[in-house]
């Protein structure tokens, strides 16, 4: 299977949608709780720093949105969200997303790249991210609700990405 990471095109938009609401859907992983219909997606993703896209057999099976974190003084740290179609998910697409993700936010001139809310039940995502040398700051415990209303620890992550 060949897999390659690239920037977002007008063209993708549908499938980042589907995969966007896919994730939102199953309410482990992302805050937001409502689907993104094609124009809001359109909007959202355009406001984006960078989206990278996966794609595999000709079609995205997965993305990534990049942006600033915060602003002003801490405009120099970036954040990141990974979503992978579900049947695309344990073939390695997260980590190239990932590793796609850290290299384009080191050229934007980000300093640092923060996962603000990483749900402690997301083992294979924490696994990816520690492998990849991300680091964690600690836990916030029932900062996550989930599905069926109990609240989760999530756990924030970063990594430096040069002086």
């Amino acid at each position: 299977m060949t897999v390659s990471v690239r920037a977002w095109q007008a063209q993708d938009l549908p499938a980042m949608q589907v995969i966007w609401n896919e994730v939102v859907a199953e309410g482990l992983a992302f805050p937001q709780e409502e689907a993104l219909d094609m124009e809001g997606a359109a909007v959202f993703f355009g406001e984006q720093s960078h989206c990278g896209v996966a794609e595999a057999e000709g079609g995205p099976v997965g993305f990534y949105i990049l942006h600033p974190n915060n602003v002003g003084r801490c405009g120099h740290i970036a954040n990141a969200s990974y979503a992978v179609a579900a049947g695309w998910r344990g073939r390695g697409i997260g980590r190239r997303l990932v590793l796609d993700s850290l290299a384009v936010a080191g050229r934007m001139g980000f300093r640092i790249l923060q996962f603000n809310a990483v749900v402690a039940s997301n083992l294979a995502a924490r696994a990816l991210y520690e492998s990849l040398g991300f680091r964690q700051l600690g836990e916030i415990p029932g900062g996550f609700r989930l599905p069926d209303g109990r609240y989760e620890t999530i756990c924030p992550y970063y990594i430096a990405l040069g002086s």
